[in-house]
């Protein structure tokens, strides 16, 4: 064998090697929504989430101002990482076996913002993780089914943002304000059918 050929088989090999590094650490999931990993303006983010909110008020009473506004909150209008490549919108935390992928976050504990590694769920789509994300309220957490029932019963949006709040959804102290801000800001309360 050529001392070129050899050189050029060994450089390939090496291209390879590269390229399976980069599958390894940046993983595609696979998705049923390809819109999920390119970037949408404000208003096609809000179209594209808003029917399947008021879907889940219909079966559930989630008021789809509060769906959007947590979602528009929680990814960044979609753009976040946990929501662009694992199509979790909420930022919900996995426990057990469930599909998972370990990243950083900041939680505010003790009056102060620290970050933290933490579990995300995985989802195949963005309607998967809003569905989640009310059977959350729906079923509240294993120690408390009831946690989160004032938000589903909540008549408003204002209502619904104070129970999320009360209920200990995020440890962010001002986390109601900015979720009533944000549907303000939108006009969000809109797509509500109360």
């Amino acid at each position: 064998m050529s001392i070129p050929t050899l050189l050029l088989g060994l450089i390939i090999i090496g291209m390879a090697f590269v390229f399976s590094l980069k599958s390894i650490a940046d993983p595609l999931i696979e998705s049923d929504d390809p819109q999920s990993v390119e970037a949408l303006s404000h208003e096609e983010f809000i179209k594209r989430l808003a029917p399947h909110a008021q879907e889940l008020q219909e079966g559930y009473g989630i008021l789809p101002s509060i769906v959007l506004g947590q979602a528009i909150l929680e990814s960044n209008w979609g753009q976040s990482s946990l929501a662009s490549k694992y199509n979790n919108l909420f930022g919900m935390k996995s426990f057990g076996d469930e599909k998972k992928v370990n990243l950083e976050t900041k939680e505010f504990i003790n009056e102060e913002w620290i970050v933290i590694q933490g579990d995300f769920k995985v989802y195949n789509s963005w309607e998967d993780s809003m569905d989640d994300h009310t059977m959350l309220f729906v079923n509240g957490v294993t120690w408390n089914p009831g946690q989160y029932e004032k938000v589903l019963m909540a008549k408003n949006y204002k209502q619904a943002a104070k129970a999320l709040q009360d209920g200990g959804y995020a440890t962010d102290p001002t986390y109601a304000q900015k979720i009533i801000e944000v549907i303000e800001t939108y006009n969000l309360d809109k797509y509500d059918g109360r």
